[in-house]
């Protein structure tokens, strides 16, 4: 699977998780050159606190694009240290 934004691959692994139609990438899948950290958080019931990074690519950044979760509750553990997107961020065979 790949994660593409404005052109250009973002993220690519053959190695996803999919939990509610979203495909988490291995932390290591990511390119860092294009993931700067955020200081958005959000919580969910099931899965627990969510932190966010901004997604950058040629200058143009993507707010908030990417998320994953550091440590998820005992429900979504198959998602600990993996990285999800959305805000226009295809991902694609």
């Amino acid at each position: 699977m790949k994660a593409v934004w404005k052109n250009t691959i973002i993220a690519e692994s053959d190695d996803t998780v999919v939990v509610e139609s979203n495909h988490y990438f291995p932390r290591e899948s990511i390119k860092q050159d294009f993931f700067k950290s955020s200081s958005t958080t959000t919580h969910c019931p099931w899965k627990g606190d969510a932190s966010y990074f901004n997604v950058v690519v040629n200058g143009e950044i993507n707010p908030d694009a990417a998320w994953y979760y550091s440590v998820p509750k005992d429900a979504a553990k198959q998602i600990k240290d993996r990285v999800a997107f959305w805000k226009g961020i295809k991902v694609i065979e």
